[in-house]
C-alpha cells in the first residue's frame, strides 16, 4: 500500500501498535500488507494498491534491515516479531480518515 507521506504520521498514529512494518522512500511511504487483501477496496484519493492490477507493474525497494533514516528507502516502523504485515482493514480505515483530516477530502474525492 503506498501512501503519501503527508499521511504516514496520521496514519501510524491511528493505527498505534497495530501497525506493520513500514517502509518510507523520499516523499512516499509503504505498508506491507497480505497478498490481495486491498484488491476489492474502493479507490482512495492519493492511495495505491500496489499488486492488485490497478497498477501495471510495481516495484519496490526494500532496505536493509539496519536503515532506519533515509531519504533513500528506510525503515520507518522496522520489521519485528509480530510486526510485519498491517491488517488491511484497520489501514483503510486509518487511512481514509487520515486523507480526511490531512486531505480535506473524502475517499475517491478527486477535487
Amino acid at each position: 500500500m503506498r501512501a503519501p507521506e503527508v499521511l504516514r504520521e496520521r496514519v501510524l498514529g491511528l493505527l498505534g501498535g497495530a501497525t506493520g512494518a513500514v517502509i518510507a522512500d523520499y516523499n512516499l511511504v509503504y505498508w506491507l500488507i497480505r497478498p490481495e487483501a486491498a484488491q476489492d477496496w474502493r479507490r482512495i484519493r492519493q492511495v495505491q494498491t500496489l499488486g492488485t492490477g490497478r497498477v501495471e507493474t510495481s516495484y519496490l525497494g526494500v532496505p536493509p534491515i539496519d536503515r532506519a533514516s533515509g531519504p533513500y528507502p528506510h525503515w520507518r516502523v522496522p520489521l519485528g516479531p509480530g510486526r510485519y504485515l498491517t491488517d488491511a482493514d484497520r489501514l483503510r480505515e486509518a487511512l481514509v480518515r487520515a486523507v480526511v483530516a490531512e486531505l480535506g477530502v473524502g475517499e475517491g474525492d478527486d477535487r
